[in-house]
């Protein structure tokens, strides 16, 4: 079985609510935070598969088409190709929040899905987020948890960065 990295996209590969961008609604309102690139692509010498596992509650809502989300993600993921960093896969929850579908994370059906198509161990795998849902999500599909923040009692780790989480990521895989 292979293993993998799931991560969230707002806040942990790029801004968001910062001064330059609000919400990623265009792709040219997508901004990499600093040593994303560079963190992915340390994660990539290590693990079988990178994917974006994110909640895009913007489609549901109306602030943009679902067509121009999946151009969002072709672009973050042909910019970061250029800098030698890959990203195997994105999915999205595009429902509205407190819709009550199975995909929105905290549920964790978008990571078991990934799991099943591409033969993934989850317990040998991470789930990196900004938030609680993140961290729940991942941990009902059986990874551990990495939160950049300040703190998460859940979280098996907690970094301010995606950077800073890599040395520990590839640390604890080893031992795993």
């Amino acid at each position: 079985m292979k293993n993998a990295v799931f991560l969230d996209r707002d806040g942990v590969i790029n801004e968001v609510l910062s001064e330059r961008v609000k919400f990623v609604n265009k792709p040219e309102e997508l901004y990499f935070l600093q040593g994303v690139p560079e963190a992915i692509k340390k994660l990539n010498a290590f693990f079988d598969y990178i994917f974006v596992v994110t909640n895009q509650g913007g489609v549901g809502l109306g602030f943009m088409k679902e067509s121009q989300l999946q151009k969002i993600h072709e672009y973050m993921i042909e910019q970061l190709k250029k800098e030698g960093a890959t990203i195997h896969e994105a999915v999205y929850c595009p429902h509205k929040p407190k819709s009550g579908c199975a995909c929105r994370k905290p549920h964790n059906k978008l990571i078991v899905d990934l799991g099943k198509k591409y033969n993934i161990d989850l317990s040998k795998s991470y789930m990196v987020g900004d938030t609680d849902t993140d961290i729940i999500a991942g941990k009902k599909a059986g990874t551990k948890g990495v939160f950049l923040g300040k703190s998460d009692p859940i979280a098996d780790a907690v970094f301010p960065d995606l950077i800073t989480a890599v040395d520990w990521i590839l640390q604890d895989a080893k031992t795993r």
